[in-house]
């Protein structure tokens, strides 16, 4: 078998005839600051999710920021409160919560779905817990019946950290409708791709204000747009005016430019194309890959119950069977099939002062030692899927 001459990437990017043109609309109407573009970017991605808002911002970790400054100046949270997090996840979750003086804490995750194990959070619970973030990983929802549940019965409030996962539906709901503010992701390599950028979004107005002045300096909500002092009666106009340069809360820089915008809406309307493709990557993979069951845990959901958007296509070593992840991993490499570690949390150095026992988190451990993920993504080919195929066929004949 040859050596692939390409590396077979966890993400792939495709910008067409159609994302060109749109940014070149943008650059001839000389408007990229916030705009039309933008405005209908936010409606499009707030109707795609069951939201009656969404606030663009330049990261879907900014998202995450403002999401959690709102949250604790709206509902008066203290430092030292409490946000209870998944001990499987992508950093900026856990340090969104830090940067706000609040105190993660980590709650072990579903064997199978690698989310956050809802059997697990009430124990974590105290007098200073104000939220639970789940995260949406790999492309499935948490298990969010449960969680809502806690939430309600605690009084805690709830942000979906969905970066990985947008379109798709637990229980016949969008990913992001359950929370009191979710988060998405469109940078490079995800689904909905922009290049940078993400989305708080919300229906609740109060805080979708709140959010919009945050990303743009915490300004007051009169003027956030240089559309907002057009047009307008003589008396609204002066109050703009008066107003404008006015600032009624620390915020920050989050903005996103026109041109972003433009190539979001384009993606937007391939999505659904997208995430069929990507379920029947998947399932070649699975189906491929079943023979190594007794040595590889292969991704889990039910279809009855939810859909999987499958950014990635994760994979956990058993314990015990004759090999490591190490091996498996750099032999992959090796034949030019990228690889990641399935977003380790709290065995991070820059956790270490927390002195986090890991065996307190068994599911975590086994996670973050024997899990990583690799590509289903849109742009592999048949030859691709079967070129993966045979890779994990040459890795595995060497160990019988």
């Amino acid at each position: 078998m040859d050596k692939s001459t390409v590396q077979i990437g966890v993400g792939t990017l495709e910008i067409t005839d159609e994302e060109k043109s749109a940014v070149m609309e943008v650059l001839d109407s000389n408007r990229l600051s916030y705009g039309p573009k933008s405005r209908e970017f936010e409606e499009k991605f707030a109707k795609l999710h069951d939201n009656k808002f969404a606030v663009l911002v330049n990261s879907g970790t900014s998202a995450l920021r403002i999401a959690i400054a709102c949250l604790k100046e709206v509902e008066n949270w203290k430092d030292g409160d409490e946000v209870i997090v998944p001990a499987i996840t992508f950093v900026a979750t856990a340090n969104v919560v830090i940067d706000h003086g609040l105190v993660p804490v980590f709650v072990d995750c579903d064997p199978k779905t690698y989310n956050i194990d809802p059997s697990k959070i009430e124990e974590k619970i105290t007098d200073r817990t104000r939220a639970i973030m789940p995260v949406h990983l790999f492309g499935q929802i948490a298990d969010m019946d449960p969680i809502m549940e806690i939430a309600k019965r605690h009084n805690l409030k709830v942000i979906e950290d969905s970066a990985e996962t947008m379109g798709v539906t637990y229980k016949g709901k969008k990913a992001g409708s359950f929370g009191d503010i979710s988060c998405f992701s469109t940078y490079v390599a995800h689904l909905i791709v922009t290049g940078v950028g993400g989305f708080a979004v919300t229906s609740n107005p109060k805080y979708a204000e709140v959010l919009r002045s945050l990303a743009n300096h915490g300004r007051d909500g009169i003027y956030l747009s240089i559309d907002d002092d057009k047009n307008l009666e003589e008396e609204k106009s002066k109050e703009v005016i008066r107003r404008r340069f006015r600032f009624v809360r620390p915020g920050y820089s989050f903005r996103l430019t026109e041109m972003e915008s433009a190539i979001g809406i384009c993606q937007l309307d391939k999505l659904s194309n997208m995430l069929k493709i990507r379920n029947k990557n998947a399932e070649v993979l699975m189906e491929n890959l079943s023979k190594f069951s007794s040595s590889i845990q292969l991704p889990s959901f039910d279809k009855e119950k939810q859909e999987h958007a499958f950014m990635m296509f994760p994979i956990v070593i058993k314990k015990d069977v004759g090999f490591t992840k190490d091996e498996l991993v750099q032999f992959l490499e090796e034949w030019n099939i990228e690889t990641r570690d399935m977003l380790p949390l709290i065995n991070q150095p820059v956790y270490e002062y927390m002195n986090i026992d890991q065996k307190e988190y068994p599911v975590a451990d086994w996670i973050n030692n024997y899990g990583f993920y690799i590509s289903c993504h849109q742009g592999l080919t048949q030859d691709n899927l079967q070129y993966i195929t045979n890779v994990f066929d040459k890795f595995f004949s060497s160990k019988s």
